[in-house]
């Protein structure tokens, strides 16, 4: 009987351990293939050559400060399996992350800073033939009151970014935008950006003139004659997120609040110059951590990046987006919703808890009709 019960305990735990390391393996590592696997590349009319080019934004890596251990390794792991998945599967050429990178880079000490973004290159690891462009965000050097040189010049060697540049890759134009620069207020760090966009703007028109009027740019640096796709943190002026829909739009209870012009987005002026120097052809931007497409003027489509961290939303996303010079098409992806994993996570504690439960219960029973045939035998 002793033998019996010895067995049916091993049983019960090798069982339990096969359970748990299942489930483990299941929600740590494999959800996120068929997950992703459900994305595909958009297609464009253009099949010779595309660009393809994912973008996501605000992963908000935890600081020294207001990090807690235990929500680091959740909400960093959770990015670091969906961004190598998704590597692995789709193959971008070109990858954009638009900002707030870290959660503390304003406050950041030098230790802090460099362990900071040693996470963040083990997070976003990725092979040399994939090129990694990131860009500024508030978080990363501060509000416009909080951003220094000192904490601008070092995000920029970090991570090989100007506050102001034209990235050109197979003929289509990104312009890398400093957003928390954008406040209009002449700032020695504002105004050296506003000036390098104005420069940019010329150079990129001249880029588009007829051969007649080249002759009056000739000392002007040349970009392919393409409208440019305007990246930043800080999305163009809206005044809410009230025509925002989707199942990432903001919450119903968030989405009529009005926003703040130079905090929540840029302000109207600075939104109207960058139209009028750029004519892009797109704008993509971050921050609000919640999707949104808005339409500029009837004629400048913006789309809004959700944040790609479980602390900033339970549904992240990326975005895939497909590019020729003369046409582009987008689509979302939608990562593993962390209410899911939690839910799976418990339906396999109770079921492990019942059967244990249902187990014992079968072994006593058991267990007492055995003893009562003993006391039987004993008896005769």
């Amino acid at each position: 009987m002793h033998r019996a019960r010895a067995k049916s305990k091993w049983n019960l735990m090798l069982w339990i351990g096969v359970t748990v390391s299942c489930v483990f393996i299941f929600c740590e590592y494999v959800v996120y293939f068929p997950v992703i696997l459900r994305c595909s590349w958009p297609e464009i009319a253009e099949k010779r050559d595309p660009l393809r080019v994912l973008f996501l934004s605000d992963p908000h890596l935890l600081g020294a400060i207001r990090g807690h251990w235990f929500d680091k390794l959740r909400r960093e792991w959770q990015m670091e399996r969906s961004f190598q998945t998704a590597l692995f599967l789709l193959r971008p050429e070109m990858i954009f992350i638009l900002g707030d990178v870290f959660d503390e880079g304003k406050w950041s000490s030098p230790k802090d800073w460099g362990d900071d973004v040693k996470r963040f290159k083990q997070i976003f690891n990725h092979s040399s033939d994939t090129e990694l462009v990131v860009l500024i965000g508030n978080h990363d050097i501060g509000f416009h009151h909080e951003m220094t040189s000192y904490k601008l010049e070092r995000f920029e060697k970090v991570f090989n970014v100007t506050s102001a540049k034209i990235l050109t890759k197979r003929g289509i134009n990104f312009l890398l935008v400093n957003s928390v620069a954008l406040h209009g207020d002449h700032c020695p760090i504002c105004q050296g950006v506003e000036e390098k966009l104005y420069s940019l703007a010329q150079q990129l028109n001249c880029s588009t003139q007829s051969d007649v009027m080249k002759h009056l740019c000739r000392d002007i640096q040349s970009y392919p004659s393409t409208a440019p796709i305007i990246l930043q943190h800080y999305p163009l002026y809206r005044t809410s997120d009230a025509q925002c829909t989707g199942k990432d739009a903001a919450p119903l209870n968030e989405r009529y609040q009005h926003f703040q012009e130079r905090y929540d987005v840029l302000s109207q002026d600075a939104s109207k110059k960058l139209l009028r120097w750029f004519q892009p052809r797109l704008i993509l931007s971050g921050h609000t951590h919640s999707s949104c497409e808005v339409f500029h003027e009837n004629r400048f489509p913006e789309i809004s990046v959700p944040s790609f961290s479980w602390r900033n939303r339970n549904n992240p996303s990326f975005i895939l987006g497909t590019f020729s010079p003369s046409d582009f098409a987008l689509s979302k992806c939608f990562l593993p919703e962390e209410s899911s994993i939690i839910a799976v996570y418990c339906t396999a504690v109770v079921v492990i808890v019942l059967i244990t439960l249902g187990h014992l219960r079968l072994f006593q029973g058991a267990l007492h009709a055995a003893n009562s045939i003993l006391d039987k035998e004993k008896s005769l």
